[in-house]
């Protein structure tokens, strides 16, 4: 099939280099040439020089996929595309926009014929490697038809054990993608996907540094440890409840540097938190560990602790997402 994709940063291209591999083909556009123009070369795919030319580079109903930034570079996309395309074509929104923005949208391309998809992408910058797991937000009819990009790009059933009594669900679930539900949903999803990510990221980043500090000077002698906390990581990997690829990256990170000293401990929050805290308010849910794995990353741009630098990299290991003042 085909796939127009515009947003060539981490996810976009891995996305077209994910697909390429099972034999689909994708027209892109970014604002830099560059990652175009390697696309091309690797992958297969056409770099076109402006979202008209991703468009007409595409056959009739023709599918788009955006991976840009929340906001106002997703807005204006979505809107110059839709001036392109015809009644049937499909736009997808794979970034981290506010559901009810999809809504929104999704009723103003509706009433011009253009389907529109809202996708909560999750595989950060392992993606090419281990796939993506996808929450499918937008009608049945082009869910159902796309739904080869979206198999391609999923990470599949691997070696990971079936869950007793999910025969009765969609297979797709087993595959590492679903349909949601109706415009909004796909985004809905990861948002509080985010939202718990959030909070399992603080715990695993208090628990350590609460082992860091077990040889404070401000315990009694005979009371104080002086533990591995790389070992400990490993360990945990390995049988564990508490096994994670956040885990996993936590304990990478310390393999390589066990007191995290290149890490300032600023964590920035990508938007899906505040989300799904305003969403535990809006339906009176209360999200006491949501809520406070948020205030924390707040709080981390003033004072920072061991526990801000597990947070930021674990960030850079699933993301690679770099502190302000790193790189980009």
């Amino acid at each position: 099939m085909q796939l127009g994709v515009v947003g060539l940063g981490r996810m976009g291209a891995n996305i077209v280099r994910r697909l390429a591999l099972s034999g689909h083909t994708c027209v892109v556009y970014d604002r830099n040439p560059e990652p175009g123009k390697i696309l091309a070369a690797e992958a297969g795919a056409t770099a076109a020089s402006d979202l008209a030319g991703v468009v007409a580079g595409l056959a009739a109903p023709r599918a788009v996929w955006i991976m840009l930034p929340a906001g106002q570079a997703t807005e204006a996309a979505v809107q110059e595309l839709a001036g392109h395309m015809e009644p049937g074509d499909v736009i997808i929104d794979g970034g981290n926009s506010f559901w009810k923005d999809d809504v929104r949208r999704g009723a103003e391309l509706r009433a011009r014929g253009i389907h529109y998809l809202d996708i909560g992408t999750s595989g950060g910058v392992w993606g090419l490697e281990r796939g993506y797991c996808l929450m499918i937000g937008g009608p049945k009819e082009p869910v159902d038809r796309l739904d080869p990009l979206f198999s391609a790009l999923a990470p599949g059933r691997g070696d990971i054990p079936r869950t007793p009594g999910v025969d009765h669900l969609d297979p797709r679930v087993e595959r590492g993608y679903i349909h949601a539900g109706p415009t909004g949903a796909g985004h809905f999803v990861k948002m509080i996907h985010n939202g718990i990510e959030y909070g399992m990221m603080q715990a695993i980043a208090e628990g350590f540094d609460i082992l860091k500090h077990a040889d404070s000077p401000s315990l009694p002698p005979e009371h104080r440890l002086e533990l591995d906390l790389p070992g400990i990581a490993e360990v945990w990997r390995r049988g564990s409840v508490i096994t994670s690829w956040l885990l996993d990256l936590t304990s990478a990170a310390l393999a390589q540097e066990n007191d995290l000293a290149s890490y300032s401990g600023h964590v920035e929050d990508s938007g899906e938190g505040r989300w799904t805290v305003q969403a535990a308010v809006e339906e009176a849910v209360p999200a006491e560990v949501l809520t406070a794995a948020l205030y924390t990353r707040f709080r981390s741009r003033q004072d920072h602790t061991f526990a801000e630098k597990v947070l930021s990299a674990m960030r850079k290991g699933f993301g690679g997402h770099q502190e302000p003042g790193k790189g980009k």
